[in-house]
Parts: C-alpha cells; sequence; structure tokens
C-alpha cells in the first residue's frame, strides 16, 4: 500500500474538519486502513489548544470506530506514544526521547526552573523538576550544590513513580482510578522502605491528597535520602511535580512542605500566560 503524506497545513485543516464534522469526514476521506495510518491520525488529533482528549473526542476527531480506537489507544500507551492523564489522553514520553521535549514540557521547565535553582539555592537542598510517564517519573531539571552529584538523578532520567516522593503527589493528583489501575499489583522495592503493596500505596496516595498534593520519601528510592515533593496543577498541563531533597537525618519534613507549597502556587502563577496558548 502507497502512504501519501499530506503537507502539514492540509492536515490542519483536515483535523480541524472532522473535529467538527466528523461525520462528512468519514463520507469523502478515504477509510485509513493500516496500523500507521490510524496511529497517526490518532497522533494529529492533539494541537497545543487541546493537549488532552477524551476517547470520545478523538473518536469525534479522527473518524474511526470507538472500538477500533479504544483498542489502538491500549498498544500506544503501552508503548508509550500516548499516555493516561486527568482529562483523558495526551501525548507520551517517547516524543521526549525521539524528538527532544514536548512542547508544554519546555514551557513547564522556561516557567518553573527560575523558581526551582531560587528554591535550591535558599534551602541548600536538591531541587528536582519531572513530570509523569506512566509509572515512572521523568527528571525535566535538576538544582543544587555539591551534593546534588551524590543523588544519581539526571536530566531525561527516570524513577519509578510508586518510589518517589515526586511521582506520589504526581500520582495523588490524578484520578484515583487511573492510579489504580496503574499500580494494581505489587511493585518492586529499591529500599526496605519502599511502598511496593498496592493496597499501602493507595492509602498514601489518599493521606497526600488530605495534604494538598504534599508526598514524603522517607528514604524509599535510596538509603539515607530523604524527599519532599508537590504537584503542578493547571488545566492542560501534563503532570508534573517540584521536589526538594537531602539527607534524611536532616530533614524538616514540616517546614519543607510549607516551603514546597508555596513555591508551587508561585510556579502556577508563572504558568498562566502559557496555560492561556494551550487552551
Amino acid at each position: 500500500m502507497t502512504v501519501t503524506v499530506l503537507p502539514a497545513a492540509e492536515r490542519t485543516t483536515t483535523v480541524a474538519h472532522h473535529a467538527s464534522h466528523p461525520s462528512a469526514h468519514r463520507a469523502t476521506a478515504p477509510t485509513p486502513v493500516s496500523m500507521i495510518e490510524r496511529m497517526t491520525l490518532i497522533l494529529d488529533a492533539f494541537d497545543a489548544g487541546t493537549p488532552s482528549l477524551t476517547l470520545l473526542e478523538l473518536v469525534e476527531r479522527t473518524g474511526l470506530p470507538r472500538s477500533t480506537v479504544h483498542r489502538i489507544l491500549d498498544q500506544m500507551i503501552r508503548l508509550r506514544w500516548l499516555a493516561h492523564s486527568a482529562g483523558g489522553y495526551r501525548l507520551g514520553m517517547r516524543t521526549l526521547e525521539l524528538g527532544g521535549l514536548t512542547a508544554d514540557h519546555n514551557e513547564i521547565r522556561d516557567a518553573v526552573s527560575p523558581l526551582l535553582h531560587e528554591l535550591s539555592q535558599r534551602t541548600g537542598m536538591v531541587g528536582h523538576l519531572a513530570v509523569l510517564d506512566g509509572r515512572e517519573v521523568v527528571y525535566l531539571d535538576k538544582a543544587g550544590g555539591r551534593f546534588a552529584a551524590a543523588l544519581p538523578t539526571r536530566l531525561g532520567g527516570r524513577m519509578p513513580a510508586h518510589a518517589t516522593a515526586l511521582g506520589k503527589a504526581m500520582l495523588s493528583a490524578l484520578e484515583p482510578a487511573i492510579a489504580e489501575a496503574a499500580f494494581h499489583t505489587r511493585q518492586p522495592r529499591l529500599t526496605p522502605r519502599t511502598l511496593s503493596d498496592p493496597d499501602a500505596l493507595h492509602r498514601e496516595l489518599g493521606q497526600i491528597r488530605l495534604r494538598q498534593g504534599v508526598a514524603i520519601d522517607r528514604e524509599e528510592a535510596m538509603a539515607g535520602i530523604a524527599c519532599v515533593a508537590a504537584p503542578l496543577r493547571g488545566r492542560g498541563t501534563p503532570p508534573a511535580a517540584l521536589s526538594l531533597s537531602g539527607r534524611a537525618d536532616a530533614m524538616s519534613y514540616d517546614r519543607l512542605a510549607r516551603v514546597v507549597l508555596e513555591v508551587v502556587h508561585e510556579a502556577g502563577r508563572a504558568l498562566l500566560p502559557h496555560r492561556s496558548r494551550w487552551r
């Protein structure tokens, strides 16, 4: 089969057309047959104005049968082309690995990184900015002095979400059903303190929600290291969070929780101009 690639402008027009007139588009456009064509149709449904789409919206925009879209979505999530979010589905992190940071992650990093570095200097601790990718966190930025070199985190690096304060903060911001579906079996332990049991993890997420999203890692990811994190909140943004890490025996959890909450609220205000472009 020969697949014809439309020019960018024509592809944009096509997507916009069947976003408002899906039935008319199905009548005039050839039905995609190959899996590559269908996956491309789904990926093209996302744009800067609608970074998150529900299953129904994807069906309307692609013109594909609901059962077909649902089946392909499951495969695309497994392969990390797409990811779950509070609003439905959004582009996954494979685009980050293949072609650099996606636009919304760049927006978050540009807006939040100055605050992160200032926070790290003020507290003397290691600051991290991360986003959620399925059951893992991906680091977008890292700030800190000499102690930062002792932590094996790096830009673009990954850690299991259930073992980190960053991951638990972001998971708590998702719909509970989504988090429960992602962590319904026992998870690997990084240290003896890692929450590996699904019931224990879900109880922890419930407590985090009661603390305005503040999550604590007490040597769950690395022996001797503790962390306090809170999620960045905002319509249209991917799950993201800020954290402060340091020696477990020198952590003042309550004080750091207040500091981190103040900064994520300030980061939310810094992101407002970017959110207006996403909508």
